[in-house]
């Protein structure tokens, strides 16, 4: 089947080196609503600092480390050696890019819809020069360190149950794209899964018909972006 295997997309990131409020460099903490993310890391040491159902937690970072991020788990990059790049395999491709992401925002910006959204998408406002697309993801990084500090002692204080306004307040701002997620899925995922089926299905009566439309693919050349975590070199993977 066409598109990238396993309804899956991939990016390299190249974790910022700007530091954070803490003295420690990355990106911005997040969480994805119905994604669960993989790291691949290929050069450079750091580390992951995530929030979830086992509370604080931080992850050492170094060539060959394979990490994932079920939904719900608030995830920051953090750059130790400066250089730290890695590859991200994201499931549910195409869900992602059409914003399941939520930023650890502080409590007053996550209780305005309004406010959130201007944070949120401040570094895609049109008309910006790319220098400018920089200073504004990073001033979007600033506030949602602001927040991740103060859920992450709220944590480590009162345990995981203390995740749960962020859970709730993330499932009300992606409620209104499900839907449309769902079709994504549908067309994507989903259909590469069935057709998986179907494959098996077919060599249980050693029928090779879909092996005669065998093929190789090539997603061509990178598109640069500024992302939560870095600076992403991204390929459009679709069918």
């Amino acid at each position: 089947m066409s598109g990238f295997p396993g309804g899956t997309a991939v990016s390299l990131v190249s974790v910022y080196d700007w530091p954070a409020a803490d003295g420690q460099a990355g990106g911005s903490p997040h969480l994805h609503t119905a994604s669960t993310e993989g790291y691949v890391v290929v050069s450079g040491t750091g580390a992951v600092e995530t929030l979830s159902g086992n509370g604080y937690e931080r992850h050492e970072l170094k060539r060959g480390t394979v990490l994932w991020f079920t939904p719900g788990t608030v995830h920051r990059a953090v750059n130790g050696s400066g250089d730290l790049q890695v590859v991200v395999v994201m499931q549910n491709a195409g869900i992602p890019e059409a914003g399941d992401a939520v930023f650890t925002f502080p409590e007053a910006t996550l209780a305005d819809t309004e406010a959130y959204v201007a944070a949120a998408t401040a570094p895609a406002a049109p008309g910006l020069t790319e220098a400018e697309r920089g200073e504004a993801t990073r001033a979007r990084r600033d506030l949602a360190i602001e927040g991740y500090l103060a859920l992450r002692e709220r944590v480590e204080t009162e345990g995981p149950a203390a995740m749960k306004p962020l859970w709730d307040k993330a499932a009300q701002l992606v409620s209104s794209r499900a839907e449309t997620w769902r079709r994504i899925w549908a067309a994507g995922p989903k259909a590469q899964a069935d057709a998986t089926g179907a494959h098996l299905d077919a060599l249980a009566k050693a029928d090779a018909t879909h092996l005669c439309d065998a093929h190789a693919a090539n997603a061509g050349d990178a598109a640069g972006k500024w992302g939560m975590c870095g600076r992403l070199e991204t390929w459009d993977l679709r069918p």
